[in-house]
């Protein structure tokens, strides 16, 4: 028992220090192929309360050429009276209203689909209505991470910090996924990015049939599309700040449980490799806890068990110290050990549920 104790610690520490340490000591580049055209599309559904404040902010961007495309997606609220009145100040926003669904396209992807291929530009930046743009510097940040081979780019989407646990909770399972995408794409395993701030060439888009692989599937449409297209070439990221994409996170329990649920609905149709690095980690995470907590709990010698633990401790607070920097999420530093048992349980929850009551909208 105290032998794969050990090999579960020994997994850990593989991870931390191969995978996630390339997030902490990652140094930004900046792109040198110009700033080329950029289409934002935006997929809204009765989100006129989120529109009038973000869209305002995304059309005044400093970036010298670019169109912000909004899919009205059988809005039935004031959406496109705003965006009427919004298309008469912006000469480069454009609205594309859809007043039914196709049977066959699951979710967001159908009005995305119209979306992306109405877009004029190359590159299309993707994000939600509810998400605010860190900075005017935004759009320049995102497009300065395309080098000459990069068609896909994977960007972070953090949401605001207010008080109680429920916000610490929230913002750092975002975090911790950025930490392991993010990671794993500058390992050269990229596989999955968050449709709250990706960016993309369009060519990539119709090289591989758009969302056609997996249409039946009602989520999907960011972390599905990007397992499937993007390598170790063509994939960069950016995560400086000025380039975050803020939205507001649930503010009660059971609304975040209802959006985990869509979220972690699609991990089991990634490629085989990223189930089995995934898997593993998930796996030595849940092992380790437990084995500790048996071990002590049978009187093992504890000396060995609690230098176990205190190593691996010293190795996560190390790493995932320089993560968060890099994220600027500092403040959710003291308490790690605590938020990743709390979400180790919560997200076994939530994968047990998704057997049970597959999630059925996107809105």
């Amino acid at each position: 028992m105290f032998s794969f104790f050990a090999f579960v610690f020994l997994l850990q520490q593989a991870f931390y220090w191969l995978i996630f340490l390339r997030l902490g000591r990652y140094k930004h580049q900046a792109g040198k192929s110009g700033q080329k055209g950029v289409s934002v599309v935006i997929c809204a559904h009765n989100e006129y309360h989120h529109l009038v404040e973000t869209l305002p902010l995304m059309l005044e961007q400093d970036y010298p050429d670019y169109e912000v495309l909004v899919v009205n997606h059988s809005s039935d609220d004031d959406t496109q009276y705003l965006l009427t009145n919004l298309e008469e100040k912006y000469p480069h926003l454009t609205t594309i209203n859809i007043r039914e669904d196709l049977n066959f396209f699951s979710g967001k992807k159908f009005p995305l689909s119209i979306g992306i291929k109405s877009a004029k530009h190359d590159v299309v930046l993707l994000t939600d209505a509810d998400c605010k743009p860190a900075s005017k510097d935004w759009l320049r940040l995102m497009q300065s991470a395309f080098l000459p081979k990069t068609e896909i780019v994977l960007g972070y989407s953090p949401y605001y910090r207010s008080a109680g646990l429920l916000n610490k909770l929230i913002r750092f399972d975002a975090a911790h996924i950025a930490t392991q995408y993010l990671s794993y794409a500058l390992a050269g395993i990229p596989y999955m990015g968050v449709g709250r701030n990706l960016s993309y060439m369009k060519e990539v888009f119709y090289k591989n049939q758009g969302f056609i692989a997996h249409y039946r599937v009602r989520s999907g449409d960011d972390d599905l599309f990007i397992n499937r297209v993007a390598n170790r070439s063509n994939t960069a990221i950016m995560a400086l700040p000025g380039s975050y994409t803020f939205s507001d996170p649930k503010q009660t329990f059971g609304h975040w449980v209802t959006q985990k649920k869509r979220h972690l609905s699609t991990s089991h149709l990634y490629k085989l490799k990223h189930k089995i690095l995934l898997g593993l980690y998930a796996f030595s995470l849940v092992a380790f806890y437990g084995l500790f907590i048996l071990l002590l709990a049978l009187n093992w010698s504890p000396i060995p068990v609690l230098g176990i633990f205190l190593l691996r401790l010293i190795s996560q607070y190390i790493i995932m110290t320089g993560c968060m920097r890099q994220l600027n999420e500092k403040d959710l530093v003291p308490f790690l050990p605590f938020y990743e048992v709390v979400l180790l349980i919560f997200n076994a929850g939530i994968l047990i549920s998704n057997v049970v009551h597959k999630p059925t909208r996107w809105k």
